[in-house]
């Protein structure tokens, strides 16, 4: 097994230690402290109301103009008015009101869809196990993979409440869902909502699928080098996730990767476990009652369809950010003032209704920009983000020719010089954006020379 010494923890900033849903209210209220969330709830009520008092006091002191630090503003209304690239980026809280409409969530709709994968997913697994060809199981059992990943994504949705509007129902759903593909619930919920969706493409904080910069790749040994290599072929996306995000930082982590350890942590992992156990038995069982190899029927029911889930994971979180126009930050207030929420997210297309199969994951700016939005709400707003925002949001139609020439270029990434480079230090994209601009003066990075989208 691999080693589980490395170089990126889940560790928690303390403003982000809690998760909570994005509210959809109007009302301008003071931020809650974390030492407010642990009082006594009467005490918590009594200092919530002279909050409200002082904060209303001190609106009416500043006047109507004054700039206060909110958890939430008043959402703006819609605008049929495109922003043009040579205008200032509009702020997040307005970019997310053009969507908010699209944020519906209906509870019968997210468990038919839940039940539905559920249906598809034990059909194929009967193909894996029972048919009569071996070929014919092992296609079978990429299917089965194919719909652990719609399952999974169904739960990702639940984990970022944004399947149903019932919190705990959305709870109990995700951990579900999340079942085939072994996730355990809480530590996708850290690992995902708070580091990843927090910090995106922030160096030394967003860990998935983060690239070496030159120096460190410099400083790695001869077989961490060949790892990495090998992880950013293109050929490697499954072995990627199967190694540095679920074994070494979801599968019972060790305190290198996940810092500080919480009860529940432990008996999700243990919940992905008992499933596993059962799985596998289940498999045995089969294997014995229809007088079939059990190597074989573990092959074609176990392996195959989890190797193809994580592959299937494996790609799909490497091509939401990563391109030759998608910078990298080392500093955390360039970062900032970049629009990471916009400007780090790739907007893959496919043909053939490819998009749907996938439960629209793919429109990923929009996700982004606001994690309340369905699956089912997805496609709808990202069509109002890129009609809003005309040559701001990266796409790019999917080829294979595409992917690799992507592979190629994105191996390494100068912070400094802010552009990607292959292992010898040479650049292979144009500079990006200067990240220290103010917002106001924010423009589309520049798409290098020669990238084909055929």
């Amino acid at each position: 097994m691999p080693s589980r010494v490395g170089r990126h923890r889940l560790v928690l900033p303390p403003e982000r230690t809690g998760i909570r849903a994005p509210r959809r209210s109007g009302r301008l209220l003071p931020c809650r402290t974390r030492r407010d969330r642990n009082r006594d709830p009467a005490t918590g009520m009594r200092a919530a109301l002279a909050r409200r008092r002082d904060f209303a006091a001190d609106r009416k002191a500043a006047g109507n103009g004054a700039s206060t630090s909110l958890c939430v503003i008043d959402s703006m209304n819609d605008s049929s008015t495109p922003i043009r690239v040579d205008e200032p980026m509009p702020h997040r809280k307005v970019i997310r009101a053009w969507i908010t409409p699209f944020g519906d969530r209906v509870i019968a709709r997210s468990i038919v869809l839940l039940v539905v994968d559920y249906l598809l997913l034990f059909a194929a697994f009967a193909g894996a196990l029972l048919a009569a060809s071996s070929i014919v199981k092992i296609v079978c059992g990429m299917a089965a993979g194919f719909i652990t990943g719609r399952l999974f994504i169904i739960g990702h949705d639940a984990c970022h409440q944004s399947l149903t509007p019932n919190h705990r129902l959305n709870r109990w759903l995700g951990r579900i869902a999340f079942l085939p593909s072994l996730t355990p619930y809480s530590l996708w919920e850290v690992g995902h909502n708070v580091v990843h969706h927090g910090y995106t493409n922030l160096k030394g904080f967003d860990f998935v699928w983060a690239p070496l910069t030159p120096d460190e790749y410099a400083a790695l040994s001869p077989a961490r080098r060949m790892l990495d290599r090998v992880y950013r072929s293109g050929w490697a996306p499954g072995l990627y996730y199967l190694v540095e995000i679920w074994w070494l930082r979801m599968y019972f982590p060790a305190k290198a990767y996940l810092g500080a350890s919480r009860p529940i942590f432990r008996r999700d992992c243990l919940l992905v476990t008992g499933f596993a156990a059962l799985w596998i038995g289940a498999v045995v069982q089969i294997a014995a009652a229809t007088q079939q190899p059990t190597l074989l029927l573990l092959f074609t029911g176990v392996a195959v369809p989890f190797l193809f889930w994580c592959s299937m994971i494996g790609f799909v979180v490497y091509v939401h950010h990563t391109d030759p126009r998608i910078s990298w930050h080392a500093n955390r207030a360039e970062w900032s003032r970049a629009a990471p929420f916009v400007s780090t997210t790739l907007h893959l297309t496919f043909p053939f209704g490819i998009g749907g199969l996938l439960h629209h994951i793919m429109e990923h700016t929009a996700h982004h920009v606001d994690m309340s939005i369905p699956l089912y709400g997805l496609k709808d707003a990202q069509a109002k983000l890129e009609a809003m925002l005309p040559g701001r949001i990266v796409v790019q139609r999917f080829s294979w020719r595409w992917y690799f020439d992507t592979a190629r270029r994105c191996k390494l990434y100068d912070t400094g010089r802010r552009h990607w480079t292959d292992y010898r230090g040479r650049a292979t994209s144009d500079a990006h954006l200067r990240a220290d601009a103010p917002m106001a003066e924010q423009r589309p990075i520049d798409a290098p020379t020669g990238l084909s989208g055929a």
